[in-house]
């Protein structure tokens, strides 16, 4: 239940605190004194959409926020979101910034806007002045109906059915694409399969060819160059380092310093002649045939062929597999297909079978739903009136086999007929209230904007009086210019506007027993009558 709203900086409203009791409350006020916006303010603070023009002129930001108590749908929503409360209170917060920007906390506790529009359908249920639109809106009868009396059990299967049954269709209209093609397909793997298998490039293949092709392209100067270098160390190179190694050993008896030097002189011979059998083993192994060239450029261009077409050799191996998979998975297409098909069927009839337990259901509940409310409409003055639901064949959606429609007669021996083109405002307003007494909804909060609208007289009346008793279970917050209703309120708070300083503002206040009385006398006449009144007495 809402206890009180603090308001800061909204619209023509500076400053506002309400606090509310249980029962029926009733907000009156001249047209354009800010009775709306307080409404506005709640649905901000409960998460609903708001655009920055909200914000008070001249003012960097507003402020909203709302004390509720408790209950046990209110609970389980902070256990599955990690938030606690204390003291059985919750209290939510939204700061809205000129820039557009706002700030969301719960208890506290900083979360999202559609976090706080979650909490948001446990904490209060605005029905505004745009809710008869929506009840004149076809496409949303059907929600309403299984609000009322639809297993939510039933849907949920019913939309796994549907879901189930879409995806088995969508893997068999991909292999019938397949199937369209298939031919062209094979065609296309197996040239690739071929193309690639005949190749067989290997890592690092291509970088070994043109080295090898460049030695075998320079092969005349390479052997020329390597005869000049043996022709220069042997033998006459290797016998005058023996001999320089002898006479220095000789020397190195009387000098001992020259010991350094014979070290040095005998490693260079023996690594010059490793040098000269190296290369000679090098010279002797050096031979390729005179095709050998023309075998590594077809090699050569075979593979450069394959990279530009497929890429790297391991986009290449990539590119075999996965035709390899294709073309395995395209030749037992026949099999797959069937597979589908068979799978499909299953998922339609399966589907079939929870969409007629479905309306089943709807049907049922459209019954009890037309009784019910031809029962609050003749409450409502409306004794005449006739409701009831039409069910219109669909191919399968995601909401079921039929469409949903509500039709209405608003007059004893009428033809029913959509809503739409019978009902007046005041008819439509009774409707509206009529679903809300028979969908109350989670919400121990329900506020009315203007259920009036188009109501008078007995009719008036008769609203006031569902409306009272729609609060003995919940709390009703009801804007109304109506006395009929306002008579009938637990708690009456008056909206005022005034102008102080060039600027406007607009007041709450909680009226008294005589303040209420003044309020309904002006309901009833005006200030005129008001006037008169005060003069007599």
């Amino acid at each position: 239940m809402l206890r009180s709203v603090h308001i800061e900086n909204v619209a023509v409203i500076e400053r506002a605190d309400i606090e509310l009791g249980s029962g029926f409350c009733v907000l009156t006020g001249e047209t354009g004194a800010g009775k709306s916006i307080i409404i506005d303010a709640l649905g901000a603070v409960i998460g609903g959409r708001i655009s920055k023009e909200i914000v008070r002129t001249g003012c960097a930001s507003a402020f909203v926020s709302a004390e509720f108590t408790i209950n046990g749908g209110i609970s389980a929503w902070l256990t599955k979101n990690e938030l606690e409360a204390e003291d059985e209170t919750l209290v939510v917060s939204r700061k809205i910034g000129s820039d557009g920007k706002s700030s969301c906390r719960i208890n506290g506790v900083p979360v999202s806007a559609a976090q706080l529009r979650g909490l948001g359908a446990w904490l209060v249920d605005i029905h505004g002045q745009n809710d008869g639109q929506k009840l004149l809106a076809e496409s949303n009868h059907r929600a309403y109906l299984d609000r009322f009396g639809t297993a939510s059990g039933l849907t949920a299967s019913y939309r796994e059915s549907y879901r189930t049954w879409i995806a088995k269709s969508r893997e068999e209209q991909e292999l019938r694409k397949l199937e369209q093609g298939r031919e062209l397909r094979i065609e296309e793997l197996t040239r690739i399969i071929e193309e690639i298998s005949a190749v067989n490039p290997k890592p690092d293949e291509q970088d070994e060819l043109l080295r090898r092709r460049g030695l075998i392209r320079s092969a005349e100067k390479l052997t020329s160059g390597l005869n000049g270098t043996l022709a220069a160390l042997k033998p006459d190179t290797l016998d005058n380092l023996h001999n320089a190694e002898g006479f220095l050993t000789t020397a190195a008896r009387y000098d001992e310093s020259l010991a350094q030097y014979l070290e040095r002189l005998k490693a260079a011979r023996i690594e010059t002649e490793d040098i000269a059998d190296a290369l000679t083993d090098y010279m002797e192994n050096f031979e390729f045939s005179p095709d050998e060239l023309d075998t590594i450029e077809t090699r050569i261009a075979n593979l450069q062929r394959l990279e530009r077409r497929y890429g790297t050799v391991a986009e290449c191996t990539e590119q075999l597999n996965t035709a390899k998979t294709e073309l395995a998975a395209i030749s037992s297409l026949d099999e797959l297909l069937g597979t589908a098909n068979a799978e499909t069927a299953e998922a339609f009839r399966t589907l079939t079978a929870a969409g007629a337990k479905l309306t089943a259901a709807r049907t049922a509940a459209a019954e009890k739903l037309r009784d019910r409310i031809c029962a609050e409409l003749a409450e409502l003055s409306m004794p005449g009136a006739r409701f009831d639901v039409e069910f219109e064949a669909s191919e399968p959606t995601e909401h079921g086999f039929e469409d949903v429609r509500f039709v209405m007669s608003a007059n004893a021996g009428e033809t029913l007929g959509r809503i739409s083109k019978i009902a007046s405002g005041g008819e439509l307003s009774r409707i509206m209230l009529a679903l809300k007494s028979v969908l109350p909804g989670d919400a121990d909060t329900q506020v009315f904007d203007e259920i009036d609208t188009g109501v008078s007289g007995i009719a008036a009346s008769k609203v006031a009086a569902k409306l009272r008793e729609i609060s003995a279970n919940k709390q009703v917050l009801c804007i109304t210019h109506l006395p009929q209703l306002a008579s009938s309120a637990s708690e009456h708070f008056l909206i005022a506007k005034e102008e102080s300083g060039g600027r406007t503002f607009t007041s709450v206040t909680l009226l008294d027993a005589e303040a209420h009385k003044s309020e309904l006398s002006r309901l009833v006449g005006g200030d005129e009558i008001l006037s008169q009144l005060t003069n007599n007495s």
